[in-house]
């Protein structure tokens, strides 16, 4: 063989195994990508119709972190736990969480007056026959439609509520605006108006007080440290700190519901997950479920 016939044929060599190289690389990447569960975009990017989820207007107005774990740290682990989950955790393994030792979890069900999450359906379901106590949350949006008119489609699209030992009456989203305003241009006259007109038509549907979930500094500059309803809705309340417990918005006097941080780690759930604290025992979060003493 002719010196440039041998150097032709090692080049030519080279050539096939550093495209079959590359070639491996890319379908390891490919199915890499197909297989595992993308973290969720920052927040910035999370900002579209139904984009919202539980603390994504915390995380932005308040200065937590938008693409990296947030700054709260895991309170203790003990006591009754529990997670909120949305479309942005992908598939759950159900079974997996319960056996982590998660007791209850609020999944997201609608926003405003025409998102439905698209995982609600499997989620909820999911979680029920793994035997997690599970609720529905509504993220609000009070400047699309009155208080009425969104507590409606909640109750209508999966906030609805039966005694059957797993399930938990559901949660009014209500928190700084991630798609402006703070206050989403109300007052704070107009917000306890919207508030009680949704606390209203929620009950007349279901028979039950819906949770509120909020912040304090949200609570106390929209409604303006409002106390109307402290004797009417448990407080699901936000505080990712590190104390060992939270401050409440005016007017609570106690919590019943903490999520004591936005980066927890759960078996079953790729990726951060809300985690939860209930104030009590297993059997007062039951009788919190089927509405009993």
């Amino acid at each position: 063989m002719s010196p440039f016939r041998f150097l032709s044929s090692v080049f030519r060599r080279r050539a096939v195994t550093v495209a079959g190289a590359l070639g491996a690389a890319l379908a390891l990447t490919a199915t890499a990508a197909g297989t595992a569960t993308a973290a969720p975009p920052p927040a910035e990017d999370r900002v579209k119709p139904g984009g919202a989820y539980m603390g994504l207007g915390t995380r932005i107005h308040e200065g937590a972190p938008t693409d990296e774990p947030s700054m709260g740290p895991l309170a203790p682990t003990d006591g009754v736990q529990g997670i909120d989950v949305s479309h942005w955790q992908g598939a759950i393994n159900w079974t997996s969480v319960r056996n982590a030792g998660i007791q209850f979890a609020w999944i997201k069900a609608t926003e405003g007056t025409s998102y439905k999450d698209p995982r609600f359906n499997t989620n909820y379901p999911a979680a029920y026959h793994a035997g997690v106590i599970r609720g529905a949350y509504h993220f609000a949006l009070p400047n699309v439609s009155g208080g009425a008119t969104q507590a409606t489609y909640f109750a209508t699209n999966g906030g609805g509520w039966s005694r059957d030992n797993l399930t938990l009456p559901g949660v009014l989203d209500i928190e700084h605006n991630p798609y402006g305003a703070m206050c989403y241009g109300l007052s704070t006259t107009q917000m306890r108006t919207w508030i009680t007109d949704f606390y209203n038509a929620y009950k007349a549907r279901t028979g039950r007080d819906v949770v509120i979930y909020t912040t304090a500094s949200w609570w106390n500059t929209c409604t303006g440290n409002w106390t109307g309803m402290y004797d009417k809705s448990p407080l699901w309340v936000a505080h990712w700190t590190s104390n060992a417990t939270p401050t409440l918005p005016s007017g609570f006097p106690t919590w019943t519901v903490w999520q004591y941080t936005s980066t927890g780690s759960v078996s079953g759930v790729s990726g951060n997950v809300d985690r939860n604290k209930f104030n009590g025992s297993r059997d007062r979060l039951l009788a919190l479920a089927n509405n009993t003493p």
